[in-house]
Formats: C-alpha cells, sequence, structure tokens
C-alpha cells in the first residue's frame, strides 16, 4: 500500500467515524480536516467534491461492514447458523459509536437524488438479497419449512434491525435488543421446518 492510499485510508476512517455522528451531509471538507487535522487543500486532491467525499465514504463503511459483519457470518456452517450469524455481527456493527451508517444515510439520501443515493441503494439491495440468499441456503440445508419466502424473511428481518437501531439510537430504549432478539427468534421460529 502506498502513503498515498495508506493517507487515504486513514482518511475515511476519520470521515466514516464522524459522518456516524454528524451525518454525510454534514461532513465538509473543511469539518473533516479539522476532525483528521489536515489542510483543506490536501483533503481537496483526495476528494474534489462533497459529493465525492459522500461517495467514498460509503464505499469505504461498506468495505468495513462486509469484513466486520458478512465475511465473518458467511464462515459459519450454512443455514440458520449463517442467519443467526449476520444477525449477531449487525447488532455489533450497530452498537458502534454512531450506529448504522447506513440505516441513517438511508433517512438523509431517501429523497436526495444523486450518486451517494444511487450507491446507497444498490448497497441496500445487496444487504437484502444477501440475507435472502443466506436463508435460500437455510432452505437447501433443511433448517427451513418448504415454501418459505427468503424475500419476505430478508424483508422481516431487515425490518427488526431497523426497528432495533430506531428504538436504540433516536428512543434510547434500553430493552431495544432483548425486543430485537425476541423479534428474531419468533421470525426463525416462523421459517423453521
Amino acid at each position: 500500500m502506498s502513503k498515498g492510499e495508506a493517507t487515504r485510508g486513514a482518511i475515511l476512517d476519520t470521515a466514516s467515524r464522524l459522518a456516524r455522528s454528524v451525518g454525510l451531509g454534514g461532513i465538509t471538507i473543511g469539518t473533516l480536516a479539522t476532525s483528521a487535522a489536515l489542510s483543506k487543500s490536501g483533503l481537496y486532491a483526495h476528494f474534489r467534491s462533497k459529493e465525492a467525499l459522500q461517495v467514498a465514504v460509503l464505499e469505504h463503511t461498506r468495505a468495513r461492514f462486509v469484513a466486520e459483519v458478512m465475511v465473518p457470518a458467511l464462515a459459519r456452517p450454512r443455514g440458520e447458523p449463517r442467519v443467526r450469524a449476520l444477525f449477531e455481527n449487525w447488532l455489533t456493527w450497530d452498537s458502534q459509536s454512531g450506529g448504522c451508517l447506513f440505516v441513517a444515510a438511508s433517512s438523509e439520501l431517501d429523497d436526495q437524488p444523486g450518486p451517494a443515493r444511487d450507491l446507497l441503494v444498490r448497497y441496500q439491495r445487496d444487504w437484502r438479497d444477501s440475507l435472502a440468499e443466506v436463508f435460500r441456503t437455510g432452505l437447501a440445508e433443511g433448517h427451513f419449512r418448504a415454501g418459505a419466502d427468503p424475500e419476505q424473511f430478508a424483508f422481516e428481518l431487515d425490518g427488526v434491525m431497523l426497528s432495533r437501531h430506531l428504538a436504540s439510537r433516536l428512543l434510547a430504549a434500553p430493552d431495544s435488543e432483548t425486543r430485537a432478539r425476541r423479534a428474531f427468534e419468533s421470525l426463525l421460529d416462523l421459517a423453521r421446518a
């Protein structure tokens, strides 16, 4: 890795942490320069616009999400163990300071057309597709009842996760994780063979 790539990675780590607390729209070259203790001109060399910075933050955060949430889950046995691992890993991801950037950015960008929104839409669809695909492996393994709908399961599991995020982050509900786990177990009970 070159020095420029290492610097860019460190900048994006800082930008991702900052975005979790101020949102993608709250990140500017100026705010990031202050947080990263770099010059605005140095940052401008890496990101020519606020929009390019937002896209880079989403790409960087997704790479971390894949490494921290998806890859460890895919190392688990196929079927229900993988579904459980995805859920547990996502809970850990959302429990970080600031919560899940993708959930927060979904509300922030839902009505703002542009490259950042387009990328986020693709990432959210990929996530839902991944949940459905992992559920399909559970069907193939006989863990879930024949005829169960993988897309419906993914939709409902994503809904549990979104509800947990809202209850935890906005409402500061102390029982948000307990309720999310209960909802997850109910969802699995309905899906089992």
